[in-house]
């Protein structure tokens, strides 16, 4: 039985199978403030990102601030595996812009587009030990805003309201904080979402994903006029 044994030839150890990963290319855009920002991921890192800020040409900047990073990073739109949009909220028109881009490029692409919070993605690219406040413009001299404890986490909000009715006075980031130094007493950059933190967010799971619906709070500035009511002749 020993001798058996002993003459048989060892096993070698098997070789490490390949394993395949999931091919990832997450596009993902934002257009709730003046910053039309753009950007690649491939489920590890950020491989490309652009942005432009210009509050007047969200429609004519984000098609080729898509097209640039798709060519920059050697890829077409069919190769995209999910789409990732800021929901604002934000001002109607930009923000209109961007979901319905998301939207018709999910549908033609059958790929899930993930909404997240403006706001959120901001919040996500600050570093601080304490809790902090994030505010972008919502014209009509107010500001979207909401808080988040030191790590991120979104305590309040979002809302809209006047600067002065905040009632805030610790560390506060954006440029709707940096517009109103005299009640942000302590504000601080980042001015606007960056799509690279927004797609590296929704790569690795650390966004509170939405459904692609636009986060106005408030009416548009733009609504269609009522019907007249009928004159009745007495």
């Amino acid at each position: 039985m020993g001798r058996r044994a002993a003459g048989r030839r060892a096993r070698k150890p098997l070789a490490p199978q390949p394993v395949t990963l999931l091919y990832v290319l997450l596009l993902a855009f934002d257009t709730s403030t003046p910053a039309v920002t753009v950007a690649l991921h491939d489920g590890t890192q950020v491989l490309v990102s652009h942005t432009v800020v210009d509050a007047r040409r969200h429609g004519e900047l984000l098609a080729p601030g898509i097209a640039q990073v798709l060519a920059d990073a050697g890829s077409s739109a069919s190769d995209l595996t999910g789409i990732a949009v800021g929901v604002g909220p934000g001002p109607f028109t930009g923000l209109r812009i961007g979901l319905m881009t998301a939207r018709a490029m999910g549908d033609a692409l059958n790929v899930q587009v993930t909404g997240v919070c403006a706001l959120d993605v901001i919040a996500a690219a600050v570093v601080s030990e304490h809790a902090f406040l994030v505010a972008t413009d919502a014209r009509r001299r107010e500001v979207y805003w909401a808080t988040y404890d030191a790590s991120g986490t979104r305590i309040d909000g979002p809302r809209v309201e006047r600067p002065v009715d905040v009632e805030w006075r610790g560390p506060a980031y954006g440029a709707g904080a940096l517009m109103y130094p005299d009640t942000f007493v302590d504000a601080r950059g980042p001015e606007y979402p960056d799509a690279g933190v927004l797609a590296s967010m929704v790569a690795t799971g650390r966004a509170v994903v939405l459904p692609p619906d636009p986060l106005y709070l408030r009416r548009p500035d733009a609504v269609e006029p009522s019907p007249r009511r009928p004159v009745v002749a007495v």
